[in-house]
């Protein structure tokens, strides 16, 4: 019998790599908040910085495409770990499912944080450069951000993904295409010195022997595959594309391509257009200041609206993702089922509106630096738990099952080396820099949003064991009864 699309779990396939490609495009937008930051520390050295966390994005990759091909219901690396852990049991407790539960909520932690984040940074935008926001207080303007396009992703994908990846079509052209003018035009019209960049690849007082400076490098790493990894969210919509085997790889690919190139072009023209004190001095927003002596002041108005639009889409493609997380992680039994519960056109609704409610309430937090922080932690532990995923099905259990789409010979040994350096190398990594930069509050926050799984994890197995006794005893009931019916007519019988 053919499921129906509303039932528990059920996904309509309805998109192809294209419109995959179209909704995961948005994440080399992710690269804005971090151009000034990571020039501060690494000067020019930050445009190698990004190529490296492109490279390792394409390595990872190979093997993410590998699990969407062999679990084409799996949502991308919320449900790979999920799969591939689930029958490791220890004693009495599924360790595995704990471990592969405890993945996909770090994949959610990681997502959502980018809603928050990116609100807010629309109401700084809004605030400092239109004098129609100028007299709102900037907490409410981003507050109201967040409500009005939470609202908009969720009413436009209430009719199936295929409405957001229209949306994300719409969205590509209003920002990914103005932003690479604005970082192209500079190479063109002078205002491009390579001797910015050749002469400050690195701060005098950086050392390669130095401890100090190797966690730095290791931190900032962390916090670049944050940004520049995070397009193997294409894969996350395996359930929903038409044709998995052909359509996870390619989209895979096409993003990485254009994640390359942007992040690349980007980091390199803001150095070598403006200069590294100048693209430190303005941190947050280096951009604008390119816009500004490309086009004047007119341009400059004109990038406030492509971040804005960059950022709306960077916030549905977070939305999409973590939502997704949400319902696969209710799917395979680490969350409660109403998680899951899907509409009539397979849309994770009740998903959507939790992870709405629960960033609305980051946002009043008015902290984006340990929202940050959490973000980055849960993104390098959900990374490293897939890829030692990836290691496991490569061994003789699992080889039963298909894979249409296989990674080199030999790839198990790459997942392993980039998974160690998820886990632990990046974790001691992200929470240094976090200590240099705002002491070890953000990582305790971090770690404090990831460990809040445990208590929501324990209580859904004490239910589902309390339905599964009631159960039992239902039947048993039922046993008795039938054996009673029986009884009796087998006495009517004999009388």
């Amino acid at each position: 019998m053919e499921q129906n699309a509303a039932e528990f779990g059920a996904f309509q396939r309805t998109i192809d790599w294209k419109q995959g490609l179209s909704i995961a495009i948005g994440v080399p937008l992710l690269i804005l908040p971090s151009i000034g930051y990571f020039t501060q520390y690494m000067w020019s050295f930050s445009i190698i910085v990004w190529l490296l966390s492109i490279f390792q994005g394409f390595m990872q990759n190979v093997a993410y495409a590998e699990l969407a091909a062999m679990f084409p219901e799996a949502s991308g690396l919320p449900g790979f770990a999920q799969e591939v852990f689930k029958e490791n049991r220890f004693g009495k407790y599924n360790v595995g499912k704990l471990l592969g539960g405890f993945s996909a909520w770090s994949y959610w932690v990681a997502w959502n944080a980018v809603l928050a984040i990116f609100s807010i940074l629309i109401g700084e935008y809004l605030h400092g450069m239109l004098p129609i926001f100028s007299d709102i207080d900037v907490n409410v303007l981003s507050l109201l951000t967040g409500v009005v396009v939470f609202s908009g992703i969720i009413t436009i994908s209430y009719f199936g993904l295929a409405g957001g990846a229209v949306l994300g079509y719409v969205l590509s052209a209003l920002s990914v295409i103005p932003l690479f003018v604005i970082a192209v035009v500079p190479l063109f019209n002078g205002n491009f010195h390579i001797g910015n960049i050749t002469n400050f690849i690195l701060p005098p007082e950086w050392h390669w022997a130095d401890g100090r400076t190797i966690l730095i490098f290791i931190g900032i790493m962390a916090m670049a595959e944050w940004s520049a990894c995070g397009w193997e969210t294409a894969a996350i919509y395996a359930p929903e594309y038409k044709d998995p085997k052909r359509d996870i790889p390619k989209a895979l690919f096409y993003c990485g391509i254009i994640c390359m190139i942007t992040f690349f072009l980007v980091q390199t023209t803001c150095i070598g257009s403006l200069g590294v004190d100048k693209v430190i001095a303005e941190q947050i927003s280096p951009m604008l200041l390119l816009a500004q002596q490309s086009f004047g002041e007119t341009g400059a108005l004109v990038t406030v609206f492509t971040l804005v639009a960059s950022m709306i889409l960077i916030i549905q493609t977070a939305f999409l993702g973590s939502s997704r997380a949400m319902h696969s992680m209710s799917k395979e039994g680490n969350l409660p089922p109403f998680f899951g519960a899907t509409n009539k056109h397979g849309t994770p609704v009740v998903a959507m509106v939790i992870t709405a409610a629960f960033n609305i309430a980051l946002i009043m937090l008015k902290t984006p630096s340990a929202i940050l922080s959490a973000s980055a932690i849960g993104y390098v532990c959900a990374n490293g738990i897939s890829l030692f995923a990836y290691v496991r099905v490569c061994n003789k259990k699992f080889s039963h099952i298909a894979r249409p789409y296989k990674a080199p010979k030999g790839w198990k040994y790459v997942a392993l080396i980039f998974g160690l350096l998820n886990i632990p190398v990046y974790l001691v990594g992200i929470m240094y820099i976090n200590a240099l930069d705002a002491g070890f509050w953000p990582t305790v926050v971090g770690v404090g949003v990831l460990l809040t799984y445990l208590p929501l994890w324990s209580y859904t197995q004490n239910r589902q064991k309390i339905e599964e006794v009631d159960s039992g005893i239902e039947e048993s009931f039922l046993g008795l009864e039938q054996q009673e019916e029986t009884v009796a007519v087998d006495d009517s019988n004999r009388s």
